[in-house]
């Protein structure tokens, strides 16, 4: 069973910080790429930031310059350093990972469960 877990959600005044981490767990698990998306009320699930585990990273235009990705690949697990919030940014964050099972060549996508980032005053 492979589980995703998101967590370090909160609320933040505007241009405070928040590090959002999200951990994949599960047997003779290989991450080939794990990411952030984000999900505010009304509007479609967008991309944040994807890394992978050999530390090429992408980010949104909206993003670039305020939040860092990165992975501790012996952890399986994703860090999302988030700086300068805006209230446009609150949003429900979710992590997902890809990766192979018990040395097969398939590769599968897993969800966690999200978590609530509020930016207000």
């Amino acid at each position: 069973q492979v589980q995703v877990a998101e967590s370090g959600g909160g609320l933040v005044q505007p241009g405070g910080s928040l590090r959002l981490s999200c951990a994949a767990s599960g047997s003779a698990l290989s991450i080939y790429n794990m990411g952030w998306y984000r999900q505010a009320p009304g509007k479609q699930r967008e991309l944040v930031a994807t890394v992978t585990t050999g530390g090429t990273t992408n980010y949104a235009g909206s993003v670039k310059g305020r939040f860092t990705i990165s992975i501790d690949n012996a952890k399986n697990t994703v860090y999302l350093q988030m700086n300068s919030l805006k209230p446009e940014d609150a949003a429900v964050y979710y992590c997902n990972a890809i990766l192979s099972l018990g040395g097969l060549p398939a590769r599968y996508l897993y969800w966690g469960q999200g978590t609530q980032v509020t930016v207000s005053s």
